[in-house]
């Protein structure tokens, strides 16, 4: 979850990020907030990845990134 509170900090914070998902101007703010202690749901991650899936995905197993070690 901390890193979906830097997600949202990054996209300009909860009244921002309420805006692009077209949430209401009373309550959307307030319940973007709500995530930074929670966590972004994962259904609003799915419907839009363009905001909140977008970052590098790094293989932490060289073997999967397709990395070779000690080879010439």
């Amino acid at each position: 979850m901390c890193n979906d509170s830097k997600i949202i900090e990054r996209l300009g914070g909860p009244s921002k990020v309420a805006d692009l998902l077209g949430y209401e101007k009373h309550n959307g703010p307030q319940r973007v907030f709500n995530w930074i202690a929670r966590g972004i749901p994962p259904r609003v991650k799915l419907e839009r990845p363009d905001l909140f899936l977008n970052g590098p995905t790094v293989a932490s197993d060289p073997e999967q990134s397709g990395a070779t070690y000690g080879q010439h």
